[in-house]
């Protein structure tokens, strides 16, 4: 009697998700580290906070990590087979993820804001543009970080693959 062939092992989507969500969280806390500082650089970060109706630049920071976090994960979990498969194309995907999360900054929170009385719209322009520039560092070191904890290697940046 012949036997039948063993059935492949089921190879299961959650470690990767998992790998994918890691990535995510570790990416975005380390873009938001890099933000983060940058607005304290600028006193920003009691605006943060005050969308939980405190003025503190620790709750601020706080949440400023969070949200980065969440960000990172919405790159990384979709995202990673498809645009996270190598350094560059992990820095240009979180470039471009950082000026989708800019747009939709300033939809939601720029341009609906009441300009404080005597500020010129010249103002404005500045705050959009330094934000730009954070949300576009924010996105690359959020690439850069996940593809690193894709690959799972500890190789230096600079050998290619």
């Amino acid at each position: 009697m012949a036997s039948s062939p063993a059935p492949a092992p089921h190879s299961s989507p959650w470690p990767m998700l998992g790998r994918r969500a890691v990535a995510g969280a570790l990416g975005g806390f380390a873009g938001g580290i890099v933000f983060g500082f940058l607005m304290a650089q600028m006193g920003l970060l009691p605006v943060v906070a005050s969308l939980i109706g405190s003025d503190s630049a620790g709750a601020g920071l706080i949440l400023q990590l969070m949200i980065s976090v969440v960000a990172g994960l919405g790159l990384t979990v979709p995202f990673a087979g498809r645009f996270l498969t190598g350094y560059r194309n992990g820095i240009l995907a979180g470039l471009a993820y950082g000026v989708l999360w800019w747009v939709l900054w300033c939809v939601a929170g720029l341009l609906p804001m009441p300009r404080m009385p005597g500020m010129p719209v010249s103002a404005l322009a500045l705050i959009a543009a330094l934000s730009l520039m954070g949300h576009l560092i924010y996105g690359a070191v959020l690439g850069l970080t996940a593809v690193r904890v894709l690959k799972g290697r500890t190789r230096p940046l600079d050998e290619t693959p």
